[in-house]
C-alpha cells in the first residue's frame, strides 16, 4: 500500500536506501529518464558552492519574477515544513503536488533505490515539469559532480564560493571541494564563479570542458555608490542598486552573482534593469541575519561551517556594540572550532543546546558545550530552546543582543519557539 500523507511520504523516503548520503547519478537518472525530467523547464540555472546558495537562489528568484517570469526555485535542507523546498512563484507547493509527483517517483523507479534527497529533487523536476515554469532555479546539494541536481543540464551554473565542509564526502582541502563542486558547469555555457579566489581545479575544470567562466572580480564587480551601489560589467555595461534588503556585506555579493548569471543569459533571457532594482530589493530568505524586533533584539542565521561564521562576524563587527550573547548548536561533524575562533571577541557568553534528538549527527547539549568551551569561550547549556533564549536574554539585558545560529536544526528550533515563519 502507498503512503498516504506527506509525512508519510517523507518517511518512506528515508527507509527505501541503506543510507542517508548516496553519491551517484546513475540510481536517479535513470528514474528521471524513466519520466523524462531531465529537462525541467525551457531554462534551468544550477547553483552549487559551499555557502550563500539559498541567497543567490532567491535573488534569481526575485530577479526573474519581476521580469514576469514564472519561477520554479528548489532548495534544501527547509526549516519549518518540507514545502519550502519546492516553491514556484515564491510559494511553497501545496502538500497534494509532491504526494501526486512521489506517487509518479515510486512508479518509475520500479524497485530502483533513491535517497531523501534524491526522491524530492525528482518530486521537484516533476512539479516544475507539471506547472511548465519558464525557468527552474536548482540548488545544488552538498556536492556537485554527483549531486542529483546535477542530472539537469544546466543553461548556466553557479559556483558561489568553495571552503572547508563535508570533507569526508567532497575532499580534504579546496582544491578537492573545488573540484567536484565544478562539476556542475557545461561545455560552452556559462560558468559564473562567486569566489574571487577560485581553486585552480575550478579554473583548470572550465578550461578543460570549455565552458564561459564568468569571474567575480575579473568579468563582474560590486562597488559603493551614492544610496546604495553598482554592478559593473567587463562589457561595459553597469547598474545603479539599492542596497539589499537581506543583511549582511556579502549579500551585495551575492546579488551580483545573480546579476551576472542572467546577464550570461541574456540572449535566451532577457532581463530588464527595473526587474534586477525589484529582485534586489524583493528578495527574502528566512534564516539568513533574519532580525527579530524587541528588548533585547534577537537574530537567527544559519552558519554551519567557518566561511559562514566569519561572514557573521564581518556583520556583527559593523553593527552597533552592545552586549551579545549566542545560542550555537551544529552537527557533530562540523568544525566547531573553526566556527566559534571568528566570533570569539565578539559575544560576550555562549549557549549551547543539543541536537542530538533530531539527527543521528547530532550531540547532547553537554557535549556541545564541551567543544565549544574548549575553543576558550564561556558557554553554558540550554536544556532547550526555550530554556536557552529565556537566559540568554536575561544575560544580554534589554539593550542587548541574542544571535541564535548553527545547524538548519537550530535555527528551526529558534523560528518555533520565536513564533516565525519560513515564508
Amino acid at each position: 500500500m502507498l503512503p498516504q500523507g506527506l509525512d508519510a511520504w517523507l518517511a518512506h523516503w528515508q527507509s527505501v536506501h541503506a543510507q542517508p548520503i548516496a553519491m551517484g547519478l546513475e540510481r536517479v537518472a535513470e528514474v528521471a529518464r524513466r519520466l523524462r525530467l531531465e529537462k525541467p523547464a525551457p531554462i534551468s540555472i544550477a547553483v552549487g558552492g559551499t555557502n550563500g546558495k539559498g541567497s543567490v537562489v532567491a535573488f534569481l528568484d526575485a530577479m526573474l519574477r519581476a521580469s514576469d517570469r514564472v519561477v520554479g526555485s528548489y532548495t534544501s535542507p527547509h526549516l519549518l515544513a518540507y514545502n519550502e523546498r519546492v516553491r514556484i512563484d515564491g510559494e511553497p507547493v501545496d502538500d497534494a503536488e509532491l504526494i501526486a509527483a512521489f506517487r509518479r517517483i515510486e512508479k518509475a523507479r520500479d524497485g530502483i533505490q533513491l535517497t531523501y534527497f534524491e526522491s524530492g529533487t525528482l518530486a521537484a523536476l516533476d512539479v516544475f515539469q507539471a506547472r511548465e515554469v519558464d525557468v527552474a532555479v536548482l540548488e545544488v546539494g552538498m556536492g556537485g559532480r554527483l549531486d542529483a541536481v546535477n542530472l539537469v543540464d544546466a543553461d548556466a551554473a553557479v559556483l558561489t564560493t568553495v571552503d572547508l565542509d563535508h570533507q569526508e564526502w567532497l575532499g580534504a582541502d579546496r582544491e578537492a571541494i573545488g573540484g567536484e563542486k565544478a562539476g556542475i558547469f557545461r561545455s560552452g555555457r556559462p560558468a559564473v564563479i562567486g569566489d574571487v579566489q577560485p581553486p585552480a581545479s575550478v579554473l583548470a575544470h572550465i578550461d578543460a570542458i570549455g565552458a564561459h567562466g564568468v569571474r567575480a572580480g575579473v568579468d563582474f564587480f560590486s562597488s559603493d555608490a551614492p544610496a546604495g551601489w553598482r554592478f559593473s560589467h567587463r562589457d561595459g555595461s553597469s547598474l545603479q542598486l539599492p542596497a539589499p534588503t537581506l543583511r549582511g556585506e556579502i549579500q551585495r555579493h551575492n546579488a551580483a552573482i545573480a546579476i551576472a548569471t542572467l546577464h550570461a543569459l541574456r540572449d535566451s533571457l532577457p532581463v530588464a534593469a527595473a526587474a534586477f532594482t525589484r529582485g534586489v530589493a524583493n528578495a527574502r530568505i528566512a534564516g539568513r541575519l533574519q532580525v527579530v524586533a524587541g528588548a533585547p533584539e534577537t537574530i537567527v542565521d544559519v552558519g554551519h561551517n567557518p566561511q559562514a561564521a566569519r561572514a557573521l562576524a564581518q556583520w556583527l563587527s559593523r553593527a552597533p556594540q552592545r552586549r551579545t550573547v549566542a545560542i550555537f548548536s551544529a552537527l557533530a561533524d562540523k568544525d566547531i572550532a573553526g566556527i566559534v575562533e571568528p566570533l570569539r571577541g565578539l559575544i560576550d557568553r555562549w549557549w549551547a543546546i543539543g541536537l542530538a534528538g533530531d539527527t543521528p549527527r547530532g550531540l547532547d547539549a553537554a557535549r556541545m558545550a564541551e567543544r565549544v568551551a574548549t575553543c576558550g569561550v564561556d558557554c553554558r547549556t540550554g536544556e532547550s530552546m526555550q530554556e536557552a533564549l529565556a537566559a540568554a536574554r536575561a544575560h544580554a539585558g534589554p539593550g542587548g543582543r541574542v544571535i541564535v545560529f548553527g545547524s538548519f536544526y537550530t535555527v528551526a528550533a529558534a523560528m518555533r519557539a520565536l513564533g516565525l515563519r519560513s515564508s
